[in-house]
């Protein structure tokens, strides 16, 4: 006998055969069960062998001792000898030494990056989603064409544009804003927060546009037609709905602002902007302080891993309420 499909009132096909045997479940048990395991055994290898033994490696130097003779670090491999001597003077540090301020900076900066980047972000995936229209391809196109160069090269770019003789100093200068070049490299914070939203702003932009694009219209169209005005259907519907895309694209465009260092290297090389990525950075370069930067990693990771489960939790959540 043939299947019958059950609607549900919303309109949902549920999959329940005449038998009451869930279609879904059926299909699942003709597979094999070594499917999915081979499937996923790619992608759990790669993780295997570019992260976890990597942040193993780290791990042992962080529980490492200091080889004073040879001013180095020296890793211990069996995690039942490691020591956590720097790991407690790097906490310390953090809580009232010397690594507090770059952490407190980095978040500044972060949470200044991230909200430009929503300003400028949200009404162009807005607009794309909604009006693109027959030029959506177009528009996506041109989003993802700066993922065509990397994110170094787009850097110096913006290095020479902000330069004493760079078009930003001449433009402003034409305008007869500023009487002289302004010396946007030394050591300015809000160059290096205006580097990081050109740097990350489309890892944003393409989150918030999957998510606006799934809206039904007829949602807003019965907005409307009730006599909402548009900004309370905005308010109320839109941004609502497209909540998982806004913690999805906050997700991926914050965590790689907490470890950017080159973004600051290169737009200011200041101490007065240094954030945590470049405490790193200048720690594991240096044999006789790569303990201090390991401990640094490990810190930070686990704040990260703090904001992701956050990210995660508040997604399962949301799935729960759609189903």
């Amino acid at each position: 006998m043939p299947d019958t499909a059950v609607v549900d009132p919303a309109g949902v096909d549920v999959g329940v055969d005449v038998a009451g045997i869930n279609v879904n479940e059926r299909d699942e048990a003709r597979r094999p069960r070594w499917l999915w395991p081979t499937l996923a055994a790619p992608g759990t290898v790669w993780m295997v062998i570019f992260f976890a033994v990597p942040f193993y490696g780290v791990m042992a130097i962080a529980g490492g001792r200091d080889n004073l003779l040879f001013a180095r670090r020296d890793p211990i491999w069996n995690p039942l000898q490691w020591h956590t001597d720097t790991l407690s003077s790097v906490w310390q540090g953090i809580v009232n030494g010397e690594f507090g301020q770059p952490f407190l900076r980095t978040f500044e900066y972060v949470i200044a990056a991230l909200a430009i980047c929503f300003v400028i972000g949200y009404p162009v995936a807005y607009y794309v989603a909604r009006y693109g229209g027959k030029r959506r391809g177009l528009l996506l196109g041109l989003l993802l064409a700066p993922f065509w160069i990397s994110y170094l090269m787009r850097m110096l770019a913006w290095v020479n544009l902000l330069q004493d003789d760079g078009y930003v100093n001449d433009a402003l200068r034409h305008l007869h804003i500023v009487g002289h070049p302004v010396d946007w490299l030394d050591g300015r914070p809000y160059t290096v927060v205006l580097g990081l939203v050109y740097g990350y702003v489309p890892f944003l932009i393409l989150p918030l546009y999957a998510a606006l694009d799934r809206i039904d219209v007829r949602l807003l169209e019965a907005s409307r037609d009730l006599g909402v005005s548009p900004w309370r259907t905005f308010v109320h519907v839109t941004l609502p709905l497209s909540r998982q895309g806004i913690l999805a694209g906050a997700a991926i465009t914050a965590l790689p602002m907490f470890g950017d260092y080159y973004t600051n290297t290169l737009l200011s090389a200041s101490p007065r902007t240094n954030m945590i990525g470049n405490q790193i950075q200048q720690a594991v370069t240096e044999s006789s302080t790569r303990g201090i930067g390991a401990s640094l990693v490990i810190v930070l990771t686990v704040l990260l891993t703090v904001l992701m489960a956050y990210y995660l939790y508040s997604s399962n959540q949301a799935a729960k309420e759609v189903r």
